[in-house]
C-alpha cells in the first residue's frame, strides 16, 4: 500500500516541478530588458534640475507655503 502512495507522490512532484519550471521560462523570456542611462558629466551632475512650473506654484499656492 505504501508503494502506491509513493508513486502518487513522486508523479505529482515532477507535475509540479515542470509547471514550475514553465512559469520561471517564460518570465525570463518575458522579461523587459533594463535600458542603461548615459552617463552624466560633472557639469550635468552640478546643474540644478528644480523647475518651479505653473504647476509646482499652484500646488504652493494651495497649501499656502
Amino acid at each position: 500500500m505504501s508503494d502506491d502512495t509513493d508513486g502518487k507522490t513522486a508523479r505529482r512532484d515532477i507535475l509540479r516541478g515542470t509547471a514550475l519550471g514553465a512559469l520561471l521560462v517564460a518570465a525570463a523570456i518575458g522579461a523587459p530588458q533594463r535600458a542603461l542611462a548615459k552617463p552624466e558629466t560633472k557639469d550635468e551632475r552640478k546643474k540644478s534640475r528644480y523647475q518651479e512650473s505653473a504647476h509646482v506654484k499652484r500646488y504652493y499656492q494651495t497649501n499656502r507655503y
